[in-house]
């Protein structure tokens, strides 16, 4: 079993798709499929979530990640 890593979500573009997850002092790049929820799967900025890190030749990504902390629109 792969440890999880817990981040924040530095921004993610929910027209796109896609953003970014700060953790370890590293940005993961995270697609939309990655993320396990119900309904439309986006993300908001600051919202603390947990994933599993893979490094890969175009940097690093996020799997499977998961909202942990309570999410907020400014």
């Amino acid at each position: 079993m792969t440890d999880k890593i817990k981040g924040k979500v530095k921004w993610f573009n929910a027209k796109k798709g896609y953003g970014f997850i700060m953790a370890n002092n590293e940005d993961y790049f995270v697609h939309f499929r990655e993320i396990q929820c119900t309904g439309f799967r986006t993300l908001i900025e600051g919202s603390e979530v947990t994933f599993v890190a893979e490094h890969t030749a175009r940097g690093p990504q996020a799997l499977n990640v998961e909202i942990t902390g309570s999410e907020t629109r400014n």
